[in-house]
Formats: structure tokens, sequence, C-alpha cells
């Protein structure tokens, strides 16, 4: 009998290792949404409307033994979770995509919501109305301190070097360069992330190292501008504004 328990107990613990890990942190609750209706996924780009009120957020990533955590199924469980305290909305703040030497699964961070209306205008600040009137975009850069510290590595977008990333450091550039662009970096391997710029919007990519075979790979991720306008005050003024 002893035995069944432990193996019982052996095997319910591989059977939560193996589910990706959820963190949440709410702020306030409703009752929780109904069955029948939708839990709206709003982008990691697109404006949160208007009326939105904040619950909290969710973070569904790698437990560390996870086996299935393909992106629907992070997004589904972020989605669980916005339902369990009455969210009808989750607005993505980071998707990190699974990595050759690294991690192994999506993880997401998402925002919880309740909306009133899905069709109410999002609320324009000053730097919205003043990049509206702009001739170019906004692409801030930055890396937080972490893992790597010693290993910078240049930023380019399309041939051209732009920055060179260092240990927590930040650059913003304007970038007149519209249309589907490609900001890439390289040491033992290289990372491309595709990003279509749109005049007149602003632009947060993290920077970061992950694990490489003799040198540390570059992670390219971009973010909301959320998350991204909170992490990227946390590194302070860095380098100087340049036009590209």
């Amino acid at each position: 009998m002893r035995k069944i328990k432990l193996l019982a107990i052996g095997f319910a613990f591989l059977l939560g290792a193996c589910t990706p890990r959820i963190m949440t942190k709410i702020n306030k609750s409703y009752a929780p949404l109904d069955y029948k209706e939708d839990v709206k996924v709003i982008g990691l780009l697109e404006p949160i409307p208007g009326n939105s009120e904040d619950l909290g957020t969710v973070r569904v990533g790698n437990s560390g033994f996870t086996s299935d955590c393909g992106y629907d199924l992070v997004l589904n469980d972020a989605k669980l979770e916005a339902r369990k305290v009455g969210g009808n909305a989750i607005k993505i703040l980071d998707n990190v995509p699974p990595s050759a030497m690294g991690n192994k699964c999506y993880e997401i961070a998402a925002k919880i919501l309740k909306v009133a209306d899905f069709n109410t205008p999002p609320v324009m600040t000053k730097e919205d109305s003043i990049l509206a009137k702009a001739d170019y975009a906004l692409l801030h850069i930055y890396r937080p301190s972490g893992p790597g510290f010693l290993i910078g590595y240049d930023v380019h977008l399309g041939d051209s070097v732009i920055c060179r990333a260092k240990n927590h450091w930040s650059k913003t550039l304007k970038i007149k360069k519209d249309g589907m662009n490609t900001i890439w970096s390289r040491t033992e391997a290289k990372e491309e992330l595709p990003v279509n710029i749109k005049i007149g919007k602003e632009y947060y990519i993290r920077c970061t190292i992950t694990p490489g075979f003799m040198v540390g790979h570059p992670k390219l991720v971009l973010v909301s501008s959320e998350l991204g306008k909170e992490e990227y005050s946390a590194i302070g003024s860095s380098d100087s504004e340049d036009d590209k």
C-alpha cells in the first residue's frame, strides 16, 4: 500500500512538473467569467481600449521540466487565469519564443483586463499625440543587467549596425525605414527579429544573452510599450537619440 501511495505521489509530481509554470499578481477580482463568454486576446502592438480596468498580470512559462508548452497552450492557460478573476481580455506584454540552446517553451506575460466596451478608442497620451505628427518611428533598444554581462554584441537594422548592446544599457533611435525590417545580431549564432515598423509608432526591443556552446547567443525580443517603458526607464538614460 505504501509503494502504491509513493507511486501515486511521484506520478502526480511528474504530471505537475510537465505543465507550464503559472504566476499571477492580482490587484482586483470579480466573479469568474461565464463559460459562454470569450476572453479576447489583445496583441503585443495593439492598444488597450480606453475603458479597461486593470485586474493584474499573469506569466506562463517553463517550470524546468515542462514538456508541453506550445504557444496555444500557454495562451489558453493565461486566458483561464483571467477568467478566474472575471477578466474578459488579456493584453500580451511579452512573448518569448523557444530558443535552440536555452528555453524550450513559449513564455508569455499578459495584463488581465475587464473591458466594458471593446469599441471604445484607446486613450491617447501626450507622447502618442507628438508621434502621430512625426515622420519617423522610435526604436527603443535596451539590455537589462543579467547573465553574460561581459559579452557585448552589435545590433543591425538590415545591413547597418545601429548600436552595440552592452550590459545595463539603453538607446533610442529615430527610424525612417518604414515597412518590414529585420533587426539582427550575431555572436557564435545569429538571431533575427522581423519588425513591421510604422511611422509615428514606437517599439521596444529587449536584448539579452542565452547560453551557447562557447559564447552566449544574442536574444532579441519585441515587447509591448507598457512593459518596455517600465523596463527601459529602470535602466535610466544611456546613449543619446540618433537618426537611422
